[in-house]
């Protein structure tokens, strides 16, 4: 074996590093201090660069059975109006595949069934890591994906960088029906967005002011285009997820640490915590794996070497990530703005 390395976090970045470094020749264990994996049903956007880098860790193939392309889709006004659409053909056309939609759980069980052909890799539930120097110092690598309130990250880096709330409530859910249309419909102060995620059914998600409750959720879209009030409708509220959306504050003046007490690399959301509005958390949490890998791949063997693959790494991903994270933010006051007439005016230029 190349390495040691443990793993906290058994989220898409934990999976998706812990495979990447046993495929790399790496000794890895997972440790997860949820007692079961998190499975809720909302859908992930997974960009082409994002199914390269599946590709590359040997799991774009299960992917691709249970993802669905995402095609067509508008930016709306309440009434139904479509303003832009979103780039998802100039996507496609420049890398020559389509963005995919997929459910968490079908991702997480695409990342699980590549980690179980491995037949070595361990994923420890209820393991909760209060000592992050004791594990380092026992291990050549300790991975840091244990998401925005990474213990990994508070040990190594302090608590200024933190979990920020930006006072907005987002709500997601999936109905039992196929929706006609597809995009985000941009409101007063709140949005409503349509995906595709399987066959016959529709992934929604939704803000609303940070005090709205399940009860009001209904009543605040009520007058939207339809589907909106058909969907909400037909879907459940006992099912409904809430989250108080939140992002990564300050950004972090690096993703990997070195020293006496042992090497670090953060990855996902304990790195780059960001607000969902560009539907890229895991898709960056995917490229961090895999630049991750690919560093300790092409190191040579020791410590020395382990920390020249942390250094590049960190060059690969934090601005890059770090970039995403700023123009999600900054899209989401955009988007939630108040001032509808002027933010309507500038979508309409965007091109078609």
């Amino acid at each position: 074996m190349k390495g040691t390395a443990t793993v906290v976090g058994a989220g898409i970045a934990g999976l998706a590093t812990a495979i990447g470094l046993r495929r790399a020749g790496w000794s890895v264990t997972v440790l997860e201090r949820r007692t079961e994996l998190e499975r809720y049903g909302a859908a992930f956007g997974i960009h082409p660069t994002a199914q390269s880098a599946l590709d590359r860790l040997g799991v774009g193939d299960v992917l691709r059975e249970h993802a669905v392309p995402y095609r067509d889709a508008h930016i709306r006004t309440p009434d139904g109006t479509s303003i832009a659409r979103l780039p998802l053909e100039r996507i496609e056309r420049k890398a020559g595949r389509p963005e995919l939609l997929i459910s968490r759980p079908y991702l997480l069980d695409a990342l699980l069934a590549g980690l179980d052909a491995f037949g070595d890799v361990p994923v420890k539930l209820g393991e909760r890591v209060t000592d992050v120097d004791a594990l380092a110092a026992g291990q050549d690598l300790v991975i840091g994906a244990d998401g925005i309130r990474s213990a990994v990250r508070t040990a190594r880096f302090g608590d200024r960088s933190g979990p920020r709330e930006v006072g907005t409530v987002a709500w997601i859910g999936i109905a039992d029906i196929e929706s006609p249309v597809h995009g985000e419909t941009w409101g007063s102060g709140r949005f409503f967005g349509l995906t595709p995620v399987e066959p016959s059914r529709t992934n929604w998600y939704a803000t609303a002011p940070e005090a709205t409750t399940a009860d009001e959720l209904r009543g605040l879209f009520a007058g939207w285009h339809d589907p909106i009030p058909r969907i909400l409708a037909a879907t459940d509220p006992a099912t409904w997820i809430r989250y108080e959306m939140r992002h990564l504050h300050p950004a972090l003046p690096s993703f990997v640490s070195a020293g006496a007490s042992g090497q670090v690399a953060l990855v996902g959301d304990a790195a780059h915590a960001m607000t969902p509005n560009l539907g890229q958390g895991a898709c960056t949490a995917i490229l961090d794996a895999d630049a991750l890998t690919r560093a300790l791949t092409a190191a040579p063997p020791g410590p020395a070497g382990i920390a020249g693959a942390l250094r590049a790494y960190d060059r690969e991903r934090r601005r890059s990530a770090q970039r995403t994270a700023f123009a999600s933010r900054t899209l989401h006051r955009f988007m939630s703005t108040e001032r509808t007439r002027l933010r309507d005016a500038a979508v309409r230029l965007l091109p078609g």
